[in-house]
C-alpha cells in the first residue's frame, strides 16, 4: 500500500521530500523498527489522546515510553487514551495503531517530545503496517513547525 491519502497530500502540499520504506507487516513501531533495519531511536510514535475538549497527538521516539501524567500537567487536562473507535474516525484512512504523526494532514494538534528534535532523520508510520515514511529531520521539524514541544517521554 502507497502511504495514507491525507499524509500524502498534505506532505505534498508542504513540499517536503519523503521516501518509503517498505516492510513486513508488524504490529508495534519497534517491530516496525526491527523490520526496516532502521534505529527505533528514530521512528516516531504517535498516540491519540483525548481529553475533554478535543484530541492530542502525542509524538515520541518508538524506543520510549509516554509519562501521561507529565503530559497532563504540560497541558493543563486530564488525558486518557483514545478508543479504537475514537482513532479510526479521525485518521479514517489509516490502519489501528498506524497513525502517522503529522496531525495537521487530520486537524489533530500535536504535542512532540523534544527527544526527536535533533535527529537528522525520522521515519513515521505511513498509515498501514508495512509502510514506513522517511524525511530528513529538517523536513521533520518542518511538518512539526506547529507542534508544542515539551519532555513528557522517557526510556524503559
Amino acid at each position: 500500500m502507497t502511504i495514507a491519502g491525507k499524509l500524502q497530500d498534505y506532505i505534498a502540499g508542504e513540499g517536503i521530500a519523503y521516501d518509503t520504506v517498505a516492510h513486513h507487516r508488524t504490529a508495534t513501531t519497534s517491530q516496525s523498527a526491527q523490520a526496516a533495519h532502521i534505529p527505533g531511536s528514530r521512528l516516531a510514535k504517535s498516540v491519540v489522546v483525548h481529553h475533554e475538549t478535543g484530541y492530542v497527538l502525542a509524538v515520541v521516539p518508538s524506543t520510549h515510553r509516554i509519562e501521561l501524567s507529565t503530559l497532563q500537567d504540560l497541558m493543563n487536562r486530564r488525558l486518557g487514551l483514545a478508543s479504537e473507535e475514537e482513532v479510526s474516525s479521525l485518521f479514517s484512512d489509516c490502519d489501528i495503531g498506524a497513525v502517522p504523526p503529522i496531525g495537521p494532514a487530520y486537524d489533530v494538534p500535536v504535542i512532540l517530545d523534544e527527544s526527536l528534535g535533533d535527529a537528522s532523520d525520522v521515519y513515521f508510520e505511513g498509515g498501514d503496517h508495512k509502510t514506513l515514511v522517511h524525511v530528513s529531520g529538517p523536513n521533520f521539524r518542518s511538518l512539526m513547525k506547529d507542534a508544542q514541544i515539551a519532555r513528557f517521554s522517557h526510556l524503559p
